[in-house]
């Protein structure tokens, strides 16, 4: 087990510089930089900007200099912790992602859990009453969550509050705490916020987790030991925890490679719809501006992730389920 996390640690080096190359690339791919774009953008508003300074600006931050070194000079800030300028904030990357970050962390945090106690019950109920009447009413439901996209559902609901209650969805606080520091009237503001996105953002996730556990759970159950343990009298709930419900596991454990990416990234559509604080909306608007240091910093914490999580994944699975071998070749 050792030598085999070692050697995916090891692996994960030249992993990840293959994945900054292929991230620092497809941002540079279109024309121009942050600087001609924001030059572009005053011209369309009809300001003139300081071309003096904008020019000592890209050789400050070596955008004058050719791609190759600009890569270098990028990844390697990285190594000691320093990535970069954003010059849409104009700001450390670590302080604009370090203000949405928590919030992000905190909605997705929410959204997983309140999707996992509520999934595993319904898939497992209906994997046990196949067929029934509650099994074709909660498959509807979650057929009706699979299909109906976030941002619509989001869209709905705003427009329902503001006819019905007269409010304004939107936001993870009330607009008068956005820009004050943390305090217990901005914690409870954030609490009184937090059901809308969680509910939005987590039906989609809890009704495909229903049907992937029903469909793994009712793969077990048809298995000739479950059939075995059944004759041999032993009880019902033993008979699904023991092996069965452990064995349909393997899709989630294996799911870890996403969801530590996700609870950074969260939802991003659905955030730009609802305003909220979070990183989705702060990515996509760094792409769009080619804000490079920050989205290209953002993106390679999100393949880091990935990566760590695909490694505890795998480790994890070896553990759960005795079929799995984290070494090749054929026993005797």
């Amino acid at each position: 087990m050792l030598r085999y996390i070692l050697w995916r640690f090891l692996v994960m080096i030249p992993t990840l510089v293959l994945i900054s190359m292929l991230i620092f690339t497809i941002i540079q791919l279109p024309p121009g930089d942050y600087f001609e774009s924001y030059v572009e953008e005053l011209k369309a508003i009809g300001e003139k900007a300081d071309m003096q300074q904008i020019d000592e600006l890209r050789a400050r931050y070596g955008f004058d200099q050719p791609m190759p070194i600009q890569y270098l000079r990028w990844a390697g800030g990285m190594l000691y912790g320093d990535f970069g300028y954003s010059f849409e904030y104009r700001l450390p990357v670590s302080d604009v992602v370090g203000d949405r970050l928590w919030l992000t962390i905190l909605v997705s945090t929410v959204t997983i859990a309140l999707t996992w106690l509520i999934a595993f019950p319904i898939g497992i109920y209906s994997a046990t009453h196949q067929y029934s009447w509650g099994d074709y009413g909660l498959t509807l439901l979650g057929l009706i969550g699979l299909a109906v996209p976030n941002f619509v559902l989001a869209l709905v609901l705003m427009y329902l509050a503001n006819i019905w209650f007269g409010t304004s969805i939107g936001h993870l606080m009330d607009q008068k705490y956005l820009a004050e520091p943390m305090s217990w009237a901005k914690v409870k503001s954030i609490l009184e916020h937090i059901w809308i996105p969680v509910i939005i953002i987590g039906t989609a996730g809890t009704a495909a987790m229903v049907r992937r556990v029903r469909a793994n759970l009712l793969d077990e159950l048809h298995k000739q030991y479950v059939m075995t343990a059944r004759a041999k009298g032993l009880h019902p709930f033993k008979v699904l925890v023991k092996y069965p419900l452990r064995m349909s596991l393997n899709f989630f454990i294996s799911d870890i490679g996403s969801v530590l990416p996700a609870i950074i990234s969260g939802a991003e559509i659905t955030a730009v719809v609802l305003s909220l604080e979070t990183t989705g909306p702060m990515l996509i608007r760094a792409l769009q501006s080619q804000d490079m240091y920050l989205a290209g910093s953002f993106l390679m914490f999100l393949a880091f992730l990935t990566v760590i999580g695909v490694l505890v994944s795998d480790i994890a699975l070896a553990l759960l389920d005795p079929r799995i071998r984290l070494r090749g070749g054929s026993t005797k």
